[in-house]
């Protein structure tokens, strides 16, 4: 019998210690009191539904993307599977949230977390370098401009902060480091000097004509986000982002959405002096739809609830509470009647299909109301087994996530309350 020398025994040892996670999946989490979660489904099912998810989102969007220069493997996510499919930062940001929330569940999730990072490294913007290229082909060449978006790097930023509390030493990646170097490169930027609040990329000059620093998405409105990077790195502009997009989201929801609380994709501001924001015309970066509720704004009920959640913020609770109550209404309580994009009045977009996309969010924002058990119930069974495609699958599955209890950010595991409770005032 042969034995393997006292030295290498010591490493493997150390390395599954580095491989082994704080807080593995499902770690439960204590929300706000007087928040709900779907009460039809036990606790085991509802842990159950996020692993069934979770394997269909990695059979069809996780990819090896080969090695870097020094061997390692590095992995990415696919926003589409035509051909080899290109990838956003977007979803590396979900990739790294994701790997965090399910280590424990799958035993290659800092191999995958390090990976995805990797593949960040490697594809940079051509402006701040310390951000990521924001679309790259199959061949990992940039598209549509060599240049970072806002969504995409914030998600990384946190997923990487959550990878360094899942695996706080000896990881392949000093998570925590790559986690501050990106902050770095947002606070400098892509946060408006004035606005304190997220421009769309490191290609906007905060003070120019067409796109500028009011010229925003209030999708890239993450405020638990902002909770974790003022903690991570103590940055100013962090707590100032907190005031200001909550500010503007009470602004768009009660000048402009004063019976829905929907919020349009993109915004400009009123007036040439004026530090207050309406909804952009159409046509203003993306389409017709851009001063809609379409397939950006879709994601501000779960972004806003997750801060009310996790951190028992009463202003992001009464805003996502806003949309969650006009939306049963709207619906007439039925989950599958959620349609894909409204006007800011409630007016569908269209009617012709239901997508996960905008029902998994409003679940989440749900949570907020005692009122909504059934709605909260039926938005979690029209979406929990739904299979569309990356955008929708990701959004859903980080969507579930809060809805189960499982999702928690750094803040939330860290903090200590007096009697155990987060609350959320009514």
């Amino acid at each position: 019998m042969r034995y393997l020398p006292a030295l290498l025994l010591l490493a493997m040892a150390q390395a599954a210690i580095a491989q082994t996670p704080a807080f593995p999946f499902p770690n439960h989490v204590n929300y706000a009191f007087g928040s709900i979660r779907p009460n039809h489904r036990s606790q085991a099912q509802l842990d159950q539904d996020i692993r069934d998810a979770y394997a269909r989102w990695k059979t069809a969007y996780l990819r090896n993307a080969g090695t870097d220069g020094s061997g390692n493997p590095v992995y990415r996510v696919l926003c589409n599977t035509d051909g080899n499919g290109n990838t956003v930062s977007e979803g590396q940001g979900y990739g790294l949230v994701i790997m965090s929330v399910m280590a424990g569940h799958d035993p290659d999730a800092a191999t995958i977390a390090a990976g995805l990072w990797r593949y960040v490294d490697l594809h940079r913007s051509g402006i701040d370098n310390r951000l990521m290229s924001w679309n790259i082909n199959a061949a990992g060449q940039p598209q549509q401009g060599n240049d970072s978006a806002f969504d995409g790097d914030n998600d990384i930023a946190l997923g990487l902060l959550m990878a360094a509390t899942q695996w706080p030493s000896g990881a392949a990646v000093d998570f925590r480091a790559k986690a501050l170097d990106m902050l770095a490169g947002q606070a400098a930027s892509v946060m408006g000097p004035d606005s304190k609040l997220p421009l769309l990329g490191d290609w906007v000059t905060p003070n120019g004509a067409s796109y500028n620093q009011y010229s925003v998405r209030p999708s890239d409105f993450m405020p638990a986000h902002f909770v974790n990077f003022s903690a991570a790195n103590g940055a100013p502009v962090w707590k100032a982002a907190i005031v200001a997009t909550r500010n503007a989201v009470e602004h768009l929801q009660t000048t402009y959405a004063a019976g829905t609380g929907l919020v349009p994709d993109f915004t400009v501001r009123e007036a040439a002096a004026s530090s207050q924001l309406k909804p952009a015309p159409a046509g203003f970066l993306e389409g017709p739809h851009d001063g809609h509720y379409n397939y950006n704004a879709g994601r501000a009920p779960w972004r806003l609830a997750t801060h009310a959640l996790l951190h028992a913020d009463a202003d992001s609770a009464r805003q996502a509470r806003r949309i969650a109550q006009w939306s049963a209404s709207a619906a007439g309580g039925v989950a599958t009647n959620i349609r894909p994009g409204y006007l800011l009045d409630g007016t569908p977009i269209t009617t012709t299909y239901f997508t996960s996309f905008f029902a998994a969010p409003i679940g989440v924002a749900a949570m907020t109301s005692p009122i909504q058990q059934s709605w909260l119930n039926a938005i979690y069974d029209s979406v929990r087994t739904r299979q569309e495609g990356y955008y929708e699958d990701s959004v859903a599955l980080l969507s579930l996530m809060v809805m189960s209890g499982t999702y928690w950010d750094p803040v939330a595991i860290d903090r200590i309350f007096a009697d155990g409770v987060q609350r959320i005032a009514p």
